[in-house]
């Protein structure tokens, strides 16, 4: 078993709690929840099959698979979890460490045309385990599928060794962005998303 993620280790153990109370006021609020969806849902065929890697409470997976796409969930919070599992039953939801990630047994899709990773999952993983987390979820992607991963800058992980981590992976950097409605990117971007393509 690997180090605690960054999200046990830094946060306190109500944690999960606010954060799924918080997207739920955002939701009747009106907010727009659903960017990171869009965004990949445009890149996808129809009824591709989505690897919401680091899902949360579910919002872009289950926002994906109402637009009609296979979606797998993923996160080691067992809490954030059964939250998606009780708003969003459509799709599937395990409870499991990126950094050991093996859908192999799990009784559903084992490859996928496309991974996500929003909500700044990548600095959440136990830190010195992010290569690690993205080979296994460049292990679950079909040849020629892609992952989009988004994360905040200056805040202990760059995009050097986001890179450099991601080749070791097997994944080669195709796009970068500074935000989920593509923006251009620049040095001083606060935010990246990037396209890795297996």
């Amino acid at each position: 078993m690997n180090k605690p993620t960054r999200w046990v280790t830094e946060n306190t153990a109500d944690h999960s709690h606010w954060y799924i109370e918080r997207f739920r006021r955002l939701a009747r609020e009106g907010a727009d929840l659903a960017g990171e969806a869009r965004l990949v849902d445009a890149m996808l065929p129809r009824s591709a099959r989505v690897l919401d890697a680091g899902c949360g409470q579910g919002r872009v997976g289950a926002e994906l698979a109402a637009r009609g796409h296979l979606v797998t969930g993923v996160d080691a919070d067992a809490e954030l979890i059964a939250a998606a599992r009780a708003e969003h039953p459509r799709p599937r939801w395990v409870v499991a460490d990126l950094a050991e990630l093996d859908l192999s047994g799990s009784g559903g899709p084992t490859e996928f045309d496309t991974a996500v990773m929003a909500g700044n999952v990548i600095l959440f993983v136990a830190e010195g385990t992010e290569e690690q987390v993205l080979r296994r979820v460049a292990a679950h992607l079909r040849p020629d599928g892609f992952a989009v991963i988004g994360f905040g800058a200056n805040r202990g992980y760059d995009l050097t060794d986001f890179d450099r981590h991601a080749t070791a992976a097997g994944l080669a950097v195709e796009q970068r962005f500074a935000t989920w409605d593509l923006r251009p990117w620049r040095s001083d971007s606060p935010f990246s998303v990037t396209v890795l393509r297996r």
